[in-house]
């Protein structure tokens, strides 16, 4: 049994973990590793938003950032996603992920002009949203060790079964900084207008979690028990996040559906959201009626299943210092990502 943090980010703890040190959690999971020398990660979501069918203006935006993305400096991995929001307009997301700051400096100062500059004012609107934290700023967990999604896919590989999971607090404790910092918010988010562009400072310990599913694998009677029993219940506290999230700490939530080359839905989806704090989003987890739906519904199905569920899940948990964060909107409406955290009306 290994432990999520990895040997050279532990320290002498002044904070204890929730269990005691011969906890045995009763299924195994996993960490993605990154070599040593990696000391920092980039996760930059590059968004697209209309109402209706896409135009050529979007169809024209969605390659100049895939071509963008395959430019030199250009991102180790990125995915697309896309779900329409609380307001009726249609969000495509295009997420990409450095391991070399180095590179992603290179790279973006160009990207972000080019997507959020003046020029770029073509009638659909644009968001860039940027986390660059430390490596001891995050964690990840995945069901299984041979299909690495999101940031894991930069990763050397992933750890053998690790111990901090299965339990409340499990989140905080794969955080290799929560060995001696609580990672509490400080400040409000405000706002900076340039021009046209909208830029949101958020504050300290603002927090991200991507939380995906993937049913490709599942066959007829597991995929009819997740898509009928596991789904539905997601869906709805997706929901809730998204349309009342502010008021348990959630700034703004996407339950979105990953798409490939050609656009076409697959059979993986995640849901994305910004937290105020660590904290907030593990009272939801932990308390909230939603939640606790969505937790019931998903120990049934691999209760039921055991080992032989195919379906596949994963997270990335991320909480940035002030420095580490980038949000800037054009031509977005005012709930969209962290606008929906401040007043934005002219």
């Amino acid at each position: 049994m290994e432990s999520a943090i990895p040997s050279h980010l532990e320290t002498t703890r002044s904070r204890h973990k929730r269990v005691p040190d011969d906890y045995a959690p009763p299924y195994p999971s996993f960490v993605a590793r990154h070599k040593p020398a990696v000391t920092r990660v980039i996760m930059a979501y590059f968004g697209v938003q209309y109402r209706g069918e896409p135009t050529a203006a979007v169809t024209a935006a969605l390659a100049q950032i895939a071509a963008r993305f395959a430019s030199e400096n250009g991102p180790s991995h990125w995915d697309r996603a896309q779900y329409v929001d609380q307001a009726g307009f249609t969000n495509v997301v295009s997420v990409a992920y450095w391991d070399d700051a180095g590179r992603f400096d290179a790279w973006f100062a160009g990207a972000r002009e080019a997507w959020t500059g003046g020029a770029a004012a073509d009638g659909i609107g644009r968001l860039v949203e940027v986390l660059r934290p430390h490596v001891a700023r995050y964690e990840t967990l995945f069901s299984s060790t041979d299909r690495a999604e999101g940031v894991a896919v930069l990763a050397d590989g992933m750890s053998g079964e690790i111990q901090e999971h299965a339990y409340w607090g499990g989140m905080r404790d794969r955080i290799p900084l929560s060995q001696t910092d609580a990672m509490s918010p400080g400040g409000e988010p405000r706002v900076i207008r340039d021009g046209a562009r909208i830029r949101v400072v958020a504050h300290d310990n603002l927090c991200l979690i991507r939380s995906g599913q993937d049913w490709s694998d599942t066959e007829a009677s597991e995929r009819k028990m997740y898509l009928d029993d596991v789904e539905p219940v997601l869906r709805e506290g997706m929901d809730f996040l998204r349309d009342d999230g502010v008021r348990v700490g959630c700034y703004a939530n996407r339950y979105m559906q990953v798409v490939d080359a050609e656009g076409r839905p697959t059979e993986k989806s995640y849901g994305q959201s910004w937290w105020k704090s660590l904290a907030a989003l593990e009272r939801w987890s932990e308390s909230h009626p939603t939640h606790v739906k969505i937790f019931g519904a998903a120990m049934k199905y691999l209760m039921t299943l055991g080992p032989s569920a195919k379906l596949r899940l994963y997270h990335e948990v991320t909480v940035a210092a002030a420095d580490e964060q980038f949000f800037e909107y054009l031509g977005c409406h005012e709930r969209t990502g962290m606008l929906n955290a401040v007043p934005v009306a002219s």
